[in-house]
């Protein structure tokens, strides 16, 4: 259990640190590419806060509700993983064009 808390803990860290960090940016391709490892961030956040919960109160509610924030945070995780595998290429091809 401690594990988990630990992991969500710096999973929601990070996600509050890549939002602020794309306030940075002025290219849109880096705003792209930082909000992809945002939602992984805050994917990984709902997954293992639902399991979390589950441990903690094993009732068939909180299984429910367990399931939905599973499915939830995957579902972040891979539109993210997406996001920035895609955005990763585009900017490197337009470092490859700037050279």
């Amino acid at each position: 259990m401690p594990i988990l808390i630990s992991i969500f803990v710096i999973s929601i860290v990070l996600y509050l640190y890549f939002k602020v960090r794309i306030l940075n940016y002025k290219n849109p391709l880096y705003m792209h590419y930082t909000n992809g490892k945002a939602r992984i961030a805050l994917g990984v956040f709902m997954a293992t806060f639902g399991m979390n919960q589950y441990v903690a109160f094993p009732t068939q509610i909180v299984l429910y509700l367990t399931i939905i924030f599973l499915a939830v945070g995957i579902a972040q995780i891979v539109f993210g993983f997406k996001i920035f595998k895609h955005y990763r290429q585009e900017i490197l091809k337009a470092e490859q064009m700037a050279n």
